[in-house]
């Protein structure tokens, strides 16, 4: 450890050079609080009761719980780490980076696809990275995730690349 860390603190613990969470758009929370009001005024109909209040009590949260796990996903550059969702790589493990527009993703996210590749795609985003990994020991051999400042991230990515030797510099081939 270092004199300049603190005890606990790792360097991934670090201000993250790069951090974006995929939520979905602003406009989409009145549009889903609208259809689950109209949804639960369906089931209310005017009757009095609990078939009054309990169709709002179920649909309005509802609605709120899937928007906010639509976007939990966050991608982050921190230290020397790329996450992606629930998935971490070391950025020495990381190869070629290519940026991915909006009108070329469908290619790459349908027949181009490796069933191997790890994949975290939201509609919602327009451009996705994909970023090759050179682990000879891992099974994955890249990975597609959508990022709104893919230009961004994806030089932050290359100039992190540069910088660490790589094991593997090739990119790997899929193994079919």
């Amino acid at each position: 450890m270092s004199d300049r860390e603190a005890p606990g603190q790792h360097l991934s613990d670090a201000a993250p050079a790069f951090d974006e969470r995929l939520a979905v758009p602003l406009w989409w929370w009145p549009l889903g609080f609208g259809v689950a009001t109209l949804l639960a005024a369906e089931v209310h109909m005017g009757y009095s009761g609990v078939r009054a209040w309990l169709p709002y009590l179920l649909t309005v949260p509802l609605t709120c719980v899937v928007l906010l796990r639509m976007g939990r996903h966050r991608v982050a550059l921190q230290g020397d780490e790329l996450r992606v969702g629930p998935a971490r790589v070391p950025v020495r493990q990381l190869g070629q980076v290519q940026v991915i527009p909006p009108d070329a993703k469908r290619r790459v996210l349908g027949p181009d696809l490796d069933p191997a590749a790890f994949v975290l795609h939201t509609g919602w985003v327009g451009p996705v990275l994909r970023v090759t990994l050179t682990d000879p020991a891992d099974p994955t051999p890249y990975w597609v995730f959508s990022v709104r400042h893919a230009e961004q991230l994806a030089a932050l990515l290359r100039t992190h690349t540069d910088e660490v030797p790589h094991g593997n510099p090739g990119p790997r081939s899929p193994s079919r």
